[in-house]
């Protein structure tokens, strides 16, 4: 079936209406362009047609097409790159050249190469629904726009708001297109194709603002080069600040748009065509797109087995109004649950219940929420300390201290009040599922959900599969991610899971680096280089030395194998609690926390932890803090915790900050080959401990020549 339908009316107008699905859109594919082109030289050669009025009609494109990712995988060179994005701005550059005036209806997320398409018109109106949105989320995937939205975007808004759009990729609404300039109008379906008719039916030629005579980019006072160098300087030192070597879109986008906006805007594309050739070469750029597509994948959610048997859950008791216990709470009944929140005492609960308060109030300070939004949402949490109040809920989450005999204690209590039917989750970050079954009555009904803090702004939900979980019981779960707008990742049972595992591995190096006598500083500054959002010293007094150790503690006490009690890392952590720094909520940990000031390093930690006269590099330092996470998440799959590579690699970019730029953990050790992989691990087993020691397994698959992801064939 035809994407593009072209019909032309008694009165010269030509509508050319384009329903794009998923698949064809950001870009439009390959076999859609040249629909598009011939339906272009079908136009302008046509006397007969005194105007366009285009009608697009865009899916939800949040993943790149499987054209681009197949090209990019395979190896495509930078001419052939360029190629395909000069044929594509020529068909654009066409359609906006014919001397006939083109109007566009805009409906749907109209994203990447639609957008491109939009812009390419001489005149833009938009729906006002909540569906309706714009803009260029190449940059998340590695790349800058290929049809001309380099070049049209900044000369239709101004340079700075154009590079806000494109630097960001995230899309907006009709009013923000339109206060910027990007639309002409905005209305319901019907008003929508009446302004562009009306439009069209008073102007008799199409041109360009660019293509008339005298034209300058607006937001400057003269030529553009008179205003560029400073905002270009600042922005690209932003960028450096912002993003590492690593990610080369970035930088390559800004110096697109500069070199662009000063040259012609026939030469600008040229420009424009040959970075988004030289990105397309890139080995990284696959791998970001890869990485897109897996996270979109499993935005969207895996499906049930059975999706008949996932009743919606309609009221959760949460136990434990904690920080994590309140955040769970807060999600829920956004999602329109009702949600008991129960702690031990009635002002513990209430104590929750004002957090979530107090999140709703931070919350309509950057994103406008009603009052009486935020009020139906604190409505519908009940905060207590009776068990009696958990009676009729479909769901228990447990989100108590990390101690198996509290945990216990509760879930026995919660479970005697509820159904059978009822199904009964940890929020636990560390204790085998599989154990805690062993707690209560109905183990099949028993999972993980591991949600991550904070939970109103975390994306991941770690579903933890036990011995005992039923596949219902899993297909519940799921259903219940989409509820909460969770992205899911499916892991089998084990000490630590998955997520915890690899940043407890992230973590313990940091510790592990400083009793070697590194900088601290140092190795807080290398990891951010390598693409971490927080170095390990930091990540540790968020989640707390007491937490650690305490989690040591109960490893051991469970006779659990040396690689589950983090006996490189113990020794720091012990002598931590013993100089009274347990992490940032009891005070001060490796970074001090003045009231109303930056945090910074404890300046005294170099006195306990004397550092070297001779530093390593920073190359060395960010290699060995994203090797020790991989080499971790593999064991995950040797050991079968881990099944799908995908839940790997998206788990450890939404769940732990592990760079983009890799595509995951997995996706990191295929991006640097297996080989290779297995011979630097051996080399830092010799020279930092055996923690780096890779297994026969994983030394097997790399002399085999295997990867983690198969390699896409061309289509």
């Amino acid at each position: 079936m035809s994407s593009i339908e072209l019909n032309v009316d008694s009165n010269g107008l030509a509508v050319l209406a384009i329903q794009a699905s998923e698949q064809t859109l950001q870009p439009l594919t390959r076999a859609v362009r040249a629909e598009l082109a011939a339906a272009i030289q079908r136009i302008g050669n046509d006397a007969d047609i005194k105007g366009v009025l285009i009608q697009l009609t865009a899916a939800a494109a949040t993943q790149p097409p499987d054209e681009l990712l197949s090209l990019a995988e395979r190896g495509i060179s930078a001419v052939a790159a360029r190629d395909i994005a000069r044929e594509w701005q020529r068909t654009l550059r066409q359609l906006e050249t014919l001397g006939k005036p083109v109007a566009a209806v805009l409906n749907g997320s109209v994203l990447g190469g639609a957008l491109d398409l939009a812009l390419a018109c001489h005149w833009r109106v938009m729906h006002n629904d909540a569906g309706t949105v714009l803009g260029f989320p190449e940059i998340q995937m590695g790349l800058l726009p290929w049809g001309g939205g380099t070049q049209r975007l900044p000369r239709l808004i101004g340079v700075k708001a154009a590079l806000a759009l494109l630097s960001k990729g995230k899309p907006i609404n009709a009013a923000e297109a339109s206060r910027l300039g990007i639309v002409n109008g905005v209305g319901t379906a019907d008003e929508t194709i009446d302004h562009a008719r009306a439009w069209l039916a008073t102007h008799a030629e199409g041109v360009q603002p660019w293509d008339r005579k005298g034209f300058r980019v607006p937001g400057g006072a003269g030529p553009l080069a008179e205003f560029a160098n400073e905002t270009f300087m600042i922005g690209a030192a932003q960028l450096r600040k912002q993003v590492n070597e690593n990610q080369p879109a970035p930088l390559a986008l800004m110096s697109c748009v500069y070199e662009g906006t000063i040259a012609g805007f026939d030469a600008g594309l040229a420009i424009e065509s040959n970075y988004f050739g030289k990105l397309m070469s890139e080995p990284v750029t696959g791998v970001l797109m890869r990485a897109t597509r897996n996270i979109a994948r499993a935005k969207a959610g895996r499906r049930p087995v059975d999706p008949k048997a996932s009743a919606p859950v309609k009221k959760i008791g949460v136990l434990g109004a904690g920080m994590m216990g309140a955040g769970i709470a807060h999600i829920a009944a956004a999602a329109q649950m009702r949600v008991v929140l129960l702690d031990v005492t009635q002002s513990a609960a209430d104590a929750g219940k004002a957090r979530i308060a107090n999140s709703l109030a931070q919350q309509g300070r950057n994103v406008p929420i009603a009052p009486e939004q935020a009020a139906a949402v604190l409505d519908r949490i009940q905060p207590t300390d009776g068990y009696e109040r958990l009676d009729g809920c479909d769901l228990i989450v447990e989100a108590v201290f990390e101690d198996r005999q509290l945990k216990s204690q509760v879930l026995q209590r919660a479970e005697a009040r509820v159904s059978d039917a009822a199904l009964v989750a940890s929020n636990t970050s560390t204790l085998p599922i599989s154990g805690l079954a062993q707690t209560v009555r109905r183990p099949a009904n028993f999972i993980g959900l591991h949600f991550f803090s904070p939970v109103e702004k975390m994306p991941l939900l770690e579903i933890i599969r036990g011995r005992d979980t039923s596949q219902a019981t899993l297909d519940r779960a799921l259903a219940l991610a989409a509820m909460l707008g969770k992205t899911p990742i499916v892991v089998n049972d084990a000490p630590g899971f998955f997520t915890t595992r690899v940043f407890s591995a992230f973590i313990d190096e940091g510790a592990c680096m400083l009793a070697e006598g590194i900088e601290p500083a140092l190795i807080e500054n290398a990891a951010k280089q390598a693409g971490m959002p927080v170095g390990p010293l930091a990540q540790f007094d968020e989640v707390s030395q007491e937490l650690s150790w305490r989690i040591i503690r109960q490893a051991l006490a469970d006779g659990l194998d040396a690689r589950f009690t983090r006996q490189a890392a113990a020794g720091v952590i012990q002598k931590m609690m013993e100089l009274n720094r347990r992490g940032r909520r009891a005070g001060g940990g490796f970074y001090e926390y003045p009231q109303g000031a930056k945090k910074f390093l404890w300046p005294a930690l170099r006195e306990h932890f004397a550092t070297q006269a001779r530093q390593p590099g920073v190359a060395e330092l960010q290699s060995r803090l994203l090797t020790i996470q991989a080499l971790e998440a593999a064991r995950c799959v040797e050991e079968g915790v881990i099944e799908d590579v995908q839940d790997a690699d998206v788990g450890s970019i939404l769940g732990i900050g592990f760079p983009r730029w890799t595509g995951g953990v997995l996706s990191y050790i295929d991006f640097i080959g297996a080989q290779r992989f297995v011979e630097r691990c051996s080399q830092f087993a010799l020279r930092f401990g055996p923690r780096y020691q890779p297994s026969a397994w994983l030394r097997a698959r790399a002399a085999a020549g295997e990867s983690f992801h198969p390699r896409v064939q061309a289509s």
